[in-house]
């Protein structure tokens, strides 16, 4: 019961403090920011694996936040609101660097009428297992870009493809056919980090 009772406390503490910043009360903004920013760093850092990269972009989205706070609704919960935010400016910042946020030249719907369809969205058990997360987490970071912002929405952040073919500007088969090429690619630098770990021994 207590524990009902902090988290009725903290969602109402949370909408008090929307409020409060949406009229310009920076104490109000300080407290969101300092609840929400290590979320953000770790979404940041997972899109880019870079840190320098990642602080700057936690700092461009409570910019952001800063700015449009006022056109928060409720719709959905703020914490989505701020999710969705912080991902529309790490793929901004992204397509500045002119790298390829998802590449074009493979689209899984061409040519395949004879062939058996591959669900390219089911678990991938041959990756599920006991995989060290550091060993996991390097081989994400060195991803390119393209795969990585694609695994990193759907398989780490959870989202659908038709979702993600929204916030990347892609087409779902695309978006299917990039989580695709990413797990295996992250498969293969895993093989490669296992043979040299044996190597090594």
């Amino acid at each position: 019961m207590t524990d009902l009772k902090h988290r009725l406390s903290a969602e109402f503490d949370e909408a008090d403090a929307i409020e409060r910043a949406r009229q310009g009360d920076e104490t109000a903004f300080q407290a969101l920011y300092n609840r929400h920013k290590r979320r953000v760093y770790s979404l940041c850092l997972r899109m880019t694996a870079n840190t320098a990269e990642a602080e700057d972009l936690t700092q461009e989205a409570f910019l952001q936040l800063y700015r449009k706070i006022g056109t928060f609704r409720g719709e959905s919960a703020f914490s989505t609101w701020l999710h969705r935010l912080s991902v529309n400016v790490v793929l901004m910042h992204l397509r500045k660097k002119n790298l390829p946020v998802v590449s074009l030249e493979e689209t899984t719907q061409v040519g395949e009428e004879d062939t058996p369809k591959k669900d390219f969205g089911a678990e991938d058990l041959s990756l599920a297992g006991s995989i060290d997360r550091l060993q996991l987490q390097r081989a994400v970071d060195n991803l390119p870009p393209g795969y990585r912002t694609i695994f990193v929405l759907h398989d780490i952040e959870g989202y659908e493809h038709n979702e993600i073919a929204g916030i990347v500007g892609c087409s779902i088969g695309n978006s299917k056919s990039q989580l695709h090429k990413a797990r295996m690619k992250l498969r293969d630098l895993l093989k490669i980090n296992r043979a040299e770990k044996a190597a090594k021994s």
